[in-house]
């Protein structure tokens, strides 16, 4: 049997998807019968450094030979060495950092922090905002589609309008432990943040004495053209998740908290987070990263003229156009079978998070052929 059949009768049917992908290389792919594509869906803003970048694949092929796995148990290697990058990368003062296998668990770790620091229970996040498919990470994302079916959940958690402070305001109260975000609705479409939203929450977090959390899974890692998206804002988190771009494709996740902000012993744990060779990966990835960093502005720029004629929404390499839900599946249809690969997010939305090193020529590609798409 075919990888199809297999997966017909031996794998939970979660996903919808009939292709194939067997190879990758810097900002392409092929499938099993050898067609290539340009990828602009990067495994979901995840291969960031494209596809078996030679610096990522040679970092995590020295450390498979010295050591695979260890647990907690022990000093692991590369563990501490990535903890200070990152926390000098984030800009929060007095930082540490705790890792994850995943976004998902980066956010339950946040969402465990902010609860046993502050002792209070209860949560505010914003509708469309989308922070994991756990338990906990479920009960603070809004969809109801996803998480109604699951309820009841914990913790409790307020709704309100991205962008409506003064409802916020309303909704954070003396028992909320911390008010979680995104920077940019990357499931919902990519749709920015308004102009001083983030420097809204953080006000209002500070004078009710909630904890603010931004969930940077999507737009962290040099995505947006800072290191993370509310480097573009004057705030500042008490913690920041992260994990898709942080390790090129390897399953790794992480928090940053400020300051007086920590896990005590036995307050928290993972077997297998923050191992020698998703630490070793995450290294080679943040070099890579902060090469290319600088040319995120023009190569955003150069998609944002490209596609001007369908009033795209940029943030660095986050490109969202509205075409709605039918229209919107029928061009990522199309976009494939021109060989560029696309991603209907929410609301009819299609989503381009392509590598970071995407060249300006493999830009001019993706336009081409999008444009084509659209427009037939």
């Amino acid at each position: 049997m075919n990888s199809k059949e297999l997966d017909s009768l031996y794998y939970m049917q979660a996903f919808g998807r009939d292709l194939k992908i067997v190879k990758g290389q810097g900002c392409y792919v092929w499938d099993d019968s050898g067609k290539k594509y340009l990828d602009c869906v990067a495994g979901i803003a995840v291969c960031s450094t494209g596809h078996c970048n030679t610096a990522v694949t040679e970092a995590i092929c020295r450390q498979a030979k010295e050591l695979i796995h260890i647990s907690n148990l022990f000093y692991v290697p590369n563990q501490a060495e990535l903890a200070e990058k990152l926390v000098k990368i984030s800009g929060i003062e007095g930082g540490r950092a705790f890792f994850s296998n995943s976004g998902a668990e980066a956010n339950e770790g946040a969402i465990k922090l902010a609860r046993i620091r502050t002792g209070r229970k209860k949560f505010v996040a914003f509708k469309d905002c989308f922070h994991g498919r756990t338990c906990a990470s479920l009960a603070l994302t809004y969809k109801p589609a996803i998480r109604e079916p699951f309820e009841p959940l914990e913790p409790k958690c307020t709704f309100i309008e991205y962008g409506d402070l003064d409802a916020l305001e309303k909704a954070v109260d003396d028992d909320t432990a911390g008010v979680i975000l995104e920077g940019v609705l990357g499931e919902a479409g990519v749709v920015p943040a308004p102009e001083g939203f983030l420097e809204g929450v953080r006000k209002i977090c500070d004078e009710k004495g909630a904890l603010m959390i931004c969930d940077e899974v999507q737009t962290g890692m040099g995505r947006t053209g800072k290191w993370f998206y509310y480097q573009n804002t004057g705030a500042t988190p008490d913690i920041v998740s992260m994990a898709k771009g942080i390790a090129s494709g390897l399953p790794m996740g992480a928090i940053i908290a400020r300051e007086g902000l920590s896990f005590n012993r036995s307050e928290h744990g993972s077997t297998f987070a923050g191992g020698p060779i998703v630490c070793a990966a995450a290294l080679a990835t943040l070099d890579v990263i902060e090469g290319v960093l600088p040319s995120i502005p023009e190569k955003a720029e150069r998609f944002r003229k490209g596609l001007a004629e369908f009033n795209p929404r940029v943030c660095g390499l986050m490109i969202g156009i509205t075409l709605g839900e039918e229209r919107c599946a029928e061009v990522a249809a199309k976009c494939r079978e021109m060989g560029v690969l696309v991603n209907c997010a929410g609301h009819g939305n299609i989503r381009l998070v392509p590598p970071l090193v995407i060249s300006d020529d493999e830009i001019d590609e993706a336009v081409r052929v999008i444009s084509e798409a659209i427009k037939n």
